[in-house]
């Protein structure tokens, strides 16, 4: 497989057990996800460390303010080399974090729907149309803000990426095996469903960091999509 597309979720409390993780995943997993947990407990050096041992990091902030707040924020995380980092899908912030990013080699994530959401949470934003309408609202304002990618979930894979093309990244939380227990998400889909339908890249947390042996499961979710990726 030349391509691994998993993203491991290092949803801990503590920097010593993100450390732990990685270790025990060695070399079988190159791409970590840093969340708002993690970057509580350990911030920017987490990220650092997790640089110096050559993996590339996905800085899941979901950063939503005032336009020049994202702008100035962007633009301090884009200098420290990480691959990903998101944004929400709301036009100011759009706009803002691709300002604050210039030049810089840092891919901007836009977040269209949260994976925990369901309809009656839209309700909530008094949004009365399908959560369909409102992520392909969102994924076509990201695109015209000029972000490098979407964060959607598995469910919308297929038509996130025909709004996208072939030229922008696709990443899919909620992603559970077909059995596993699916926590707090309401949209989810298998590995290879996801895969299936278009994205690049699954972000996996409590089905391998919570495994026996978080390395074999990593494994075999590689075995389980290996048809579906080159």
């Amino acid at each position: 497989m030349d391509h691994n597309p998993i993203i491991v979720a290092l949803d801990v409390d503590s920097a010593g057990e993100a450390r732990a993780l990685a270790t025990r995943l060695g070399e079988g997993v190159d791409f970590y996800k840093v969340g708002m947990e993690l970057y509580a407990a350990g911030g920017m050096e987490i990220v650092r460390e997790l640089k110096d041992r050559g993996k590339q990091v996905f800085l899941d902030l979901k950063l939503y303010d005032i336009p020049e707040t994202v702008r100035r924020t962007v633009a301090q995380v884009a200098r420290v080399g990480v691959r990903f980092l998101t944004v929400h899908a709301v036009g100011p912030v759009l706009r803002a974090a691709v300002e604050g990013k210039g030049d810089a080699r840092l891919q901007l994530l836009g977040v269209t729907v949260l994976t925990s959401f369901g309809p009656e949470d839209a309700a909530e934003l008094d949004f009365t149309g399908t959560m369909a309408e409102l992520v392909e609202r969102r994924t076509r304002r990201a695109v015209e803000a000029g972000v490098e990618g979407i964060v959607a979930s598995p469910l919308d894979a297929a038509a996130v990426r025909r709004i996208l093309g072939p030229g922008r990244i696709l990443v899919t939380p909620g992603v559970r095996s077909a059995g596993r227990d699916r926590g707090d998400q309401k949209r989810v889909a298998t590995p290879y469903e996801a895969v299936r339908d278009g994205a690049d890249y699954l972000v996996i947390g409590r089905q391998i960091t919570r495994a026996a042996d978080p390395a074999a499961e990593t494994a075999r979710i590689l075995e389980e999509i290996a048809g579906v990726v080159a």
